[in-house]
């Protein structure tokens, strides 16, 4: 499955390296045939990029992005996930609940892992839950020039549904409200929607 909002961005070298073929075929002339190799490993590397998986739902409150945790602050239930190129770059919620607040913040574009990133291009978006308020930020990396998000203010999402992706390498901060335990630790390796971050009051039956 192709994440949502990638399918023009993935299969515009497919395009183009059928042309080149069609081409090359119509004129006889083989040397129109080179163009369109990088053109289809291009196709090749986007399509395994912009892949989107199904999940098997995980207990308690699970990673809202694939990555590798880089901050795991119990003290203020902080944690961030910073995503490579090769993770899958489609963004989950974390627990079910209603969007309040989207927050849109242009900015710079510091590589994803570095503390100058707190000043890149961010969307913030507030998720009412009967745990409290749950704050995703989605965060622009180097590469990642666009964060799309697929859900608007009012919309009410359930745990492990899809909510937006950022293009290419980027990372995800999580603000989790008091009464959860954080499960993670930084360098350990996490998928939205079944990788659990944090365990909440009532255990992680749901």
């Amino acid at each position: 499955m192709i994440a949502r909002g990638a399918s023009p961005l993935v299969f515009a070298p497919l395009v183009g390296t059928a042309a080149c073929m069609a081409l090359a075929i119509l004129f006889g002339a083989r040397e129109l045939l080179y163009p369109g190799l990088p053109l289809g490993l291009l196709f090749l590397f986007l399509l395994a990029f912009f892949r989107d998986p199904d999940r098997r739902l995980g207990r308690g409150i699970v990673s809202p992005a694939d990555g590798r945790v880089i901050e795991a602050d119990g003290e203020r239930n902080r944690v961030t996930v910073f995503m490579g190129v090769h993770n899958v770059h489609v963004n989950r919620a974390p627990w079910d609940g209603r969007i309040t607040k989207m927050t849109y913040s242009p900015g710079g574009h510091a590589p994803a892992y570095a503390p100058e990133a707190a000043r890149n291009e961010r969307l913030e978006t507030v998720l009412d839950t009967p745990l409290g308020p749950i704050r995703i930020t989605q965060v622009a990396g180097v590469f990642a020039r666009r964060i799309v998000p697929y859900r608007r203010e009012g919309d009410r999402v359930k745990k492990g549904q899809r909510i937006g992706m950022i293009r290419f390498g980027s990372r995800v901060e999580l603000a989790l409200p008091e009464g959860v335990r954080l499960a993670v630790r930084v360098g350990d390796k996490v998928r939205a929607g079944e990788t659990t971050v944090a365990e909440v009051a009532h255990g992680l039956a749901r």
